[in-house]
């Protein structure tokens, strides 16, 4: 009888997450280094429950949500105009969680003080790699919170604020941003909407291109109540509008499409036109880009949490798959190579985390009154840079992460492609590296960035410092010489524009560099990183890298001004 070749039965194992807040030891570290005793002791129950559901349900929904995407019904069987967007039960779900367990709220609730925006972005950390990106809507529903508080009238401080702060699933209001036109992203003065007067309120028409938020309840977006005059740049102003009217039909709004994107397909992007939605302005005419802002330096801020979310999935998964993958005779996380790409995936999350926690306890400070104008200038410049940082960062994590699960991690239903899918618009969204890389240049200019930089870092250097740093304290003195000294030498405005880009990744990876050096002055375990801080130094951050543009050339560009 001819005898076959035994088949193999082997099944790979399916790598788990465990609790996200509990395993991430960093993490906790720098709670217990940067947070009063008391207040983490009374946040931490909370952390570590919802740690535990990010790998667990979270991860269920937001897997339904993707897989089943939004769809756009133009039209009932009568023929009447309904524009209706159905969306997926799990994205549905993955909102109720944010809302009951205040993922916005906690920011405007304020129990924890200045140190409430930290507890919520170490929410928002966990949550937004297992949320299929509902981050998104929660970003411009935090900030159209910040708005509100700041330049809202009494109107708006009443029922729209209550709703976007809600943790009751059934007030609970999202919001859009709506900003983006097919005349130009960031270039936004080219803004074709117009608002007409319409009594005490106002009518807009125009069209958005891109809106990720037409299933929200509200929206913030940009119009003019002026028609442009030939070779001047439009006048523009903030509006708040309801995307619905009472009766429950859209104000004044025609859902054209959902565009069909490379990622963040559980998330309902549509393309609009306003036919007249009744709409309230917001702050002072005219000053509608200034403020905005305030609701976009809160989205660049989500931006920077959500790409190192990203950054700690791409680590958290080849890292439970390193103990349950064998290949060549022993456990694939015992291979070398393997082992080295881990520990950098591992070394880039945690850099890019306290780049962006620091942030958080800024923009806490700012807001309860407490930061000082060094900190609140320091916070103007840092937030494009951090947010163009780290969005690269987490693509090339997201690119790393795939490959270390070879071809499964090619395969779309394992979901692991999505992550590089949706961390590719994280250097898009709130404008990319080259439009915030001129907004780190505008708020060096307006803001007194720099001068901001340089006092912090001063004052971080002086310090006292253990023995055992000495030698980082050096390197990263000689560092800020250095970028001082380049930023000093530019010639003109001209050439600033043309290395601003190569100035915001120092400028951010020298941050990252003084903040990991005040963690080990304060964190008690200090020897666990200083070859962290030893491995960004010497192989992260390259002096050659601010003279990239001369090298390439890129010595003449015409200045863009705000």
């Amino acid at each position: 009888m001819k005898k076959h070749t035994p088949y193999s039965d082997f099944i790979q194992q399916v790598p788990h997450l465990g609790n996200e807040f509990e395993d991430d030891f960093f993490l906790n570290d720098y709670l217990r280094t940067y947070m009063p005793a008391q207040t983490l002791a009374e946040i931490k129950p909370d952390l570590k429950r919802f740690g535990g559901r990010v790998g667990r349900d979270f991860l269920v929904w937001a897997r339904e949500a993707e897989v089943n995407e939004p769809t756009l019904t133009q039209f009932d069987a009568w023929g009447n105009r309904v524009d209706e967007i159905t969306l997926a039960d799990g994205w549905i779900q993955l909102e109720r969680v944010a809302a009951e367990d205040g993922l916005v709220a906690i920011a405007y609730e304020r129990e924890q003080k200045e140190y409430s925006r930290l507890y919520q972005f170490v929410k928002l950390y966990m949550y937004t790699a297992s949320s299929a990106i509902y981050t998104c809507p929660l970003a411009m529903t935090d900030g159209a919170a910040r708005l509100i508080e700041i330049f809202g009238d009494k109107f708006l401080k009443g029922e729209p604020f209550d709703g976007l702060t809600s943790r009751d699933p059934k007030k609970f209001k999202t919001s859009g941003q709506w900003m983006t036109e097919r005349t130009g992203g960031s270039d936004v003065a080219r803004s074709m909407t117009f608002a007409y007067p319409d009594g005490e309120h106002y009518e807009l028409k125009g069209h958005k291109w891109f809106t990720s938020a037409i299933t929200a309840d509200m929206a913030f977006t940009l119009a003019s109540t002026e028609q442009p005059q030939e070779g001047k740049r439009a006048s523009l102003s903030v509006f708040h509008l309801p995307i619905r009217n009472p009766d429950g039909k859209l104000n004044g709004i025609v859902v054209e499409a959902l565009k069909d994107k490379l990622g963040t397909r559980a998330l309902p992007t549509a393309q609009l036109e306003l036919t007249g939605a009744k709409a309230r302005l917001v702050g002072e005419k005219g000053k509608g880009v200034k403020t905005i802002s305030t609701l976009f330096n809160i989205t660049r801020i989500y931006n920077t949490v959500s790409a190192i979310s990203y950054m700690r999935r791409a680590y958290a998964l080849p890292k439970a798959y390193a103990t349950q993958r064998e290949a060549f005779g022993k456990n694939i996380g015992k291979h070398v190579l393997y082992e080295k790409s881990l520990k950098k995936l591992e070394i880039t999350y945690q850099s890019n985390l306290i780049l962006g926690l620091f942030l958080t306890r800024l923009l806490g400070k700012e807001e309860c009154n407490l930061a000082s104008e060094t900190e609140q200038s320091l916070l103007r410049l840092l937030t494009p840079v951090a947010k163009l940082y780290t969005a690269k960062q987490a693509i090339k994590s997201a690119s790393e992460c795939i490959e270390m699960f070879g071809g499964m991690g090619y395969l779309e239903d394992s979901g692991i492609p999505s992550i590089l899918r949706d961390t590719q618009t994280l250097s898009i969204w709130e404008g990319t590296t080259n439009v915030l890389s001129l907004d780190m240049l505008r708020a060096a200019e307006k803001e007194n960035g720099l001068n901001a930089f340089a006092v912090y870092s001063k004052e971080l250097m002086k310090q006292n410092y253990p023995a055992s740093l000495t030698d980082f304290h050096t390197r990263i003195s000689i560092k800020l010489n250095t970028f001082f000294g380049f930023v000093s030498s530019a010639k003109s405005a001209e050439d600033m524009v043309a290395s601003s880009r190569d100035v915001a990744f120092y400028l951010a990876e020298l941050t990252i560099a003084l903040l990991w050096l005040d963690f080990l002055r304060l964190h008690p375990k200090k020897e666990e990183y200083t070859q962290t801080l030893n491995y960004w130094l010497t192989y992260k951050m390259s002096d050659a890298s601010l003279n990239e543009a001369e090298v390439l050339g890129f010595v003449k560009t015409e200045t863009i001004k705000s």
